[in-house]
């Protein structure tokens, strides 16, 4: 299940690298490079709380392995499109895929495990959802560099082919049957509210990924104003229908639910922070510093690998420290946010202190998101298991775009007005984001000992 979590959160991110290539070859316009990057991000935003329900309708097992065969037939065709019409379309399918494959992960960990193993799941869970962004960076420098038999861009989707055929066969053999018994699944699919909420996901995800490029026209504005009033209505309409014994999209239960509320401000924020964090690093490094694919892919390596270790150990850890790792890890990541500026301000590349504070950075993000979803999820009810992994997972992607449309606005706005691009105009403008970025991270850590005190 994590490898095909790992896979799909992969191809949020790996196609940044690939995507001047992806030009060149293709003789892609701007708008179209950008929907290319974003189809995936659409589709997948807009469709997982209806993939969560799916799998409480038809099997989460059914559903999972369904969904990664999408995923995968998807991964094919966009390695063999011939032109950027055909590689936006089955970058949308390949979106949806995932959609409905990635809220069944969780829900088969909250059915199947209890106790230190389901703490001991969802840490493994947690270290593969955040270090999937930076290894994505990674493996999609490594590929476009390597050339493979001459293919340039076409390697970011086709090593999904066979990677996505190995976790089919062995899904088949080893994931639990579904319980055709279970009570929920006599629960009917909430047709009004899925229309409500995938308006109002994509009037939000829309302008986020593509108004930077357009300049923000007015149509982005009257957009993210129509998102607001589609999720009004859909809350309205899901309390009236729950109210009536109905069978909501999301049970309001999980949402007044201890917690639920402060771990989705809290995973949003992070989430938001390690892709601005990802995002305008990447525009520096390569626009700015002029550093080639695979060595602005290897860049992001010490943080993934941090961020994965620390979201598999954190449990380890004496037990009176458990409850200020939320609040500390997001100071961490806070003052590493900030140090990463400062080190890179003049426009050379850092030396060894940069590889230090990333090494903050992943150690910061790891440890405000890996307990955040960990105590979150850790007393939902197995009933509760879709709506709650649905949620998160909704949140999860919706904080990715924020920040990459926030804090990637900014980047390239205040490198706009700053002149003539070159290393240091682009540092200057980094340093900016990296503020903006400790900021956001030092209210996570404000939120955290808010909820302490209570």
């Amino acid at each position: 299940m994590l490898a095909a979590q790992f896979m799909a959160l992969l191809d949020v991110f790996i196609v940044n690298v690939a995507v001047p290539t992806i030009g060149t070859e293709l003789h892609a316009s701007g708008a179209a490079l950008q929907l290319v990057v974003a189809g995936y991000s659409i589709t997948y935003a807009v469709l997982l709380i209806t993939g969560a329900r799916l799998g409480d309708q038809l099997g989460h097992r059914r559903v999972h392995l369904g969904g990664l065969a999408l995923f995968t037939a998807a991964s094919l065709a966009c390695g063999l499109a011939q032109g950027t019409g055909e590689l936006i379309a089955f970058r949308l399918v390949q979106g949806a895929g995932s959609a409905v494959m990635i809220p069944q992960v969780l829900s088969l960990i909250q059915r199947h495990f209890t106790g230190e193993a389901r703490v001991r799941a969802l840490g493994a869970y947690s270290a593969v959802v955040a270090s999937g962004a930076a290894a994505g960076q990674v493996l999609g420098g490594v590929l476009v560099s390597a050339d493979l038999f001459g293919t340039g861009w076409r390697p970011v989707f086709l090593v999904n082919v066979p990677v996505g055929i190995v976790i089919l066969v062995l899904g088949s053999r080893v994931l639990p049957k579904d319980d055709i018994r279970a009570p929920e699944r006599s629960r009917a699919l909430d047709v009004p509210g899925l229309v409500l909420l995938a308006a109002a996901v994509s009037l939000l995800t829309v302008p986020l990924v593509l108004g930077q490029e357009e300049d923000w026209p007015l149509w982005s504005w009257l957009s993210l104003a129509a998102a607001a009033v589609f999720f009004t209505l859909f809350c309205l309409y899901e309390s009236r229908l729950a109210r009536r014994g109905g069978a909501p999209l999301i049970a309001p239960r999980v949402l007044r639910h201890p917690g639920i509320g402060l771990a989705v401000f809290r995973i949003m924020a992070v989430m938001a922070v390690n892709a601005g964090f990802l995002f305008t690093l990447t525009l520096h490094i390569q626009g700015g510093l002029g550093y080639s694919a695979l060595r602005a892919g290897l860049t992001f390596a010490p943080t993934a690998v941090v961020f994965g270790l620390v979201g598999l150990t954190w449990r380890r850890w004496p037990a009176s420290w458990q409850s200020a790792l939320i609040p500390c890890g997001f100071a961490l990541t806070a003052v590493s946010m900030a140090a990463v500026g400062l080190v890179l301000r003049n426009g050379d590349d850092g030396g060894g202190w940069l590889y230090a504070a990333f090494a903050g950075v992943g150690v910061g993000l790891a440890l405000g998101f890996s307990p955040t979803l960990t105590k979150a999820l850790a007393t939902v009810r197995p009933e509760d298991a879709a709506d709650a992994s649905g949620l998160l997972a909704t949140v999860t992607q919706l904080g990715q775009l924020i920040g990459v449309a926030a804090f990637g606005a900014l980047f390239l706005n205040r490198l706009e007005s700053l002149g003539a691009p070159g290393s240091y105009t682009s540092a200057d403008a980094l340093l900016a984001c990296m503020c903006a970025l400790a900021g956001t991270a030092f209210l996570g850590a404000v939120s955290g000992l808010v909820r302490r005190r209570r």
